[in-house]
């Protein structure tokens, strides 16, 4: 083990999966840093700590926090199956579709300038003649109303 690392990764046969910190990181800093990240401290044992719900998707949680600690700036240290850098999944293959093809297609179709388009004009719009001003208030008759009550 590299003597910068800051916290240890493993698998314990009684706590599942466990984290450790160094004496190169204070104490409260490691409970801190090791509680956000799901690891809470182990009774009796000073120093350890061990995954929350282990069963409920534990190796990936476990190499979450490892990656999380390292994007951090700290040195980690952990198994071979708990390393995120090591049991890294390998690339899935792309499988071709058509569609980034077609979208292609698209996109050099609209850089080029057509021949049979021409550009837009920029002109005012037509007015509408404003209609002139009645010289008399037209009379609405409306209809009386059948309730009893006037308006």
């Amino acid at each position: 083990m590299d003597p910068g690392t800051h916290f240890v990764f493993g698998t314990h046969s009684h706590h599942g999966f466990v984290a450790s910190a160094t004496s190169n990181m204070p104490a409260h800093l490691a409970h801190w840093f090791l509680t956000r990240e799901q690891f809470e401290p182990v009774a009796g044992q000073p120093g350890l700590f061990r995954l929350t719900e282990p069963e409920r998707d534990g190796p990936r949680r476990t190499r979450q926090a490892a990656h999380d600690l390292r994007r951090s700036g700290y040195a980690v240290h952990a198994d071979v199956v708990l390393d995120p850098a090591a049991s890294a999944n390998p690339p899935r293959p792309v499988r071709p579709h058509g569609l980034s093809e077609q979208r292609s297609r698209i996109a050099q179709a609209a850089g080029r300038e057509s021949p049979r388009r021409s550009a837009p004009t920029t002109s005012a719009p037509l007015a509408r003649p404003i209609p002139p001003k009645p010289t008399y208030a037209p009379t609405v008759h409306l209809p009386a109303s059948r309730t009893g009550r006037s308006r």
